[in-house]
């Protein structure tokens, strides 16, 4: 099978890459630094000539940071056209859990427009919105820091293995397109504010961490299932202490 990575030298393409390539399948790893430019459109029809699946794993700033409506709309249009014009079969792409919940911040409203433009694009396809990513909370942490402490609203979160969700993402991309939306995280749900200071207490951090019922996550304020799957249906083995406790040993 011939399947395209878009975004593939970002880390969970290359990680998607890495799979594929593993599984013995014809991959077309796709991104500026090979020539292929989602928002522009250069490279897109060569990159995709004969590809059975794409996996679009494009992003654009970080939770707001740049303009991402513009991103994702003109992406969305340019690689859905190109996938339509090759044939593709399958056309996957990564997203958020919660995102039809944050729309007033900018990035997960572009990300909802990005979905909105796949549903309604004729194309076999499926949606994966995942839950925040292990390798990610860092700067999550770090975004809810207010004069040297951190303030953090009351919200459970599922967190999941980037490794994980890669393995899934390539499973679902060389299987039957859902055309649904199909739901990923971890193993167990956790308090925001004990995830913090676990991770703060490994990584010998001595910022207080503390419950602040008017802070927002990256600008939303959320119910405390907010950031929850509410229909989900896969769901990855290895917990957030393991992770983290398997990193700092190396």
């Amino acid at each position: 099978m011939k399947v395209a990575v878009i975004g593939a030298s970002g880390a969970m393409g290359s990680r998607i890459v890495g799979r594929l390539q593993g599984d013995g399948h014809d991959v077309v790893a796709a991104s500026k630094k090979t020539g292929v430019d989602a928002l522009s459109g250069e490279g897109l029809e060569k990159a995709l000539e004969g590809v059975d699946v794409v996996i679009d794993v494009t992003n654009s700033g970080s939770f707001g940071d740049g303009d991402a409506l513009t991103f994702f709309r003109q992406s969305g249009k340019n690689l859905l056209g190109a996938a339509k014009t090759s044939g593709v079969r399958h056309y996957l792409t990564l997203s958020v859990v919660g995102t039809d919940r944050m729309v007033e911040n900018d990035y997960f409203r572009a990300k909802l427009v990005q979905e909105n433009l796949i549903r309604s694009s004729g194309l076999p396809y499926t949606i994966v919105r995942s839950t925040q990513f292990f390798e990610f909370f860092s700067g999550i942490v770090n975004a809810a820091a207010v004069n040297g402490d951190l303030r953090l609203p009351a919200i459970a979160v599922r967190p999941v293995s980037a490794d994980e969700a890669a393995n899934w993402i390539t499973k679902l991309a060389v299987a039957v397109p859902q055309n649904t939306i199909v739901e990923l995280g971890g193993p167990q749900s956790i308090e925001l504010a004990d995830l913090a200071r676990e991770l703060l207490t490994a990584t010998a951090d001595n910022r207080p961490v503390s419950l602040d019922k008017d802070a927002l996550y990256f600008g939303v304020a959320l119910p405390p299932d907010g950031l929850l799957p509410m229909k989900q249906t896969i769901s990855g083995k290895l917990s957030f202490h393991e992770w983290l406790t398997k990193s700092i040993a190396g």
